[in-house]
């Protein structure tokens, strides 16, 4: 995979120009057993956030349904 497409993934994903450096360079040194821990706390990260947003969603959707009601 060439570097471009690794920076322009990282950036798509929200991270930040510090975290996108840094992948960088332990893409370019190989070292990818550091490389891939850290995409891994950052897939953590997005997973917490996507799990706060389907939370908002549920409930959303739960007051959504009890307007419904009262109608």
């Amino acid at each position: 995979m060439d570097t471009e497409k690794i920076l322009e993934g990282l950036s798509d994903m929200g991270c930040n120009e510090k975290e996108i450096n840094f992948m960088k360079k332990m893409y370019e040194e190989g070292d990818t057993d550091t490389l891939l821990r850290d995409l891994r706390k950052c897939r953590c990260h997005l997973m917490d956030e996507l799990h706060d947003s389907q939370k908002k969603v549920d409930n959303m959707d739960f007051l959504i349904r009890q307007i419904q009601k009262e109608k």
